[in-house]
């Protein structure tokens, strides 16, 4: 199944069984797959092949993956669209920003954040593929996560 910018990739869903994944696991899916990634690949490729490739590990994997999902901007209640875009929306619950750069920027953290509050979510993951062990490039970035009181309500 090709992957297309903006498309859910939910192939076999319902042959998969999907399961509602507590959010650590999720996020810890998302990393352990973008590690697999570097590790074969390496620094110095494209954003958008790091893209496709997330997207592809995580729809292997049953993950509901939205490329370059439009983030609007609502403003004095109309819904404006100024062209921000989140590189992938995992699950519906997880934004990812994905960078190819030297430093990751306090701007980049910033961006993420007011992607989550504009989509209503609580975690992102702003992933530098341009370094040389990925751990050093990730970083979690929240939007007044909590932490539910029992675990199975993880959201």
């Amino acid at each position: 199944m090709p992957l297309r910018s903006g498309v859910f990739y939910p192939a076999a869903l319902a042959d998969r069984g999907v399961q509602h994944v507590p959010m650590s696991q999720l996020t810890g899916r998302i990393i352990g797959s973008a590690i697999k990634i570097h590790r074969r690949l390496g620094p110095g490729l494209l954003e958008s092949a790091y893209e496709s490739c997330l997207a592809y590990e995580l729809d292997l994997q049953g993950l509901r993956v939205v490329r370059q999902k439009a983030v609007p901007l609502i403003y004095e209640k109309v819904k404006l669209d100024c062209g921000f875009r989140a590189d992938l929306l995992v699950d519906n619950r997880v934004v990812v920003e994905l960078k190819c750069k030297e430093l990751v920027h306090p701007v980049d953290e910033v961006q993420l954040l007011s992607h989550l509050r504009l989509l209503g979510l609580q975690v992102g993951l702003l992933i530098n593929f341009h370094v040389v062990c990925l751990h050093e490039g990730i970083r979690r970035i929240v939007n007044n996560y909590q932490e539910p009181e029992n675990p199975r309500e993880d959201f």
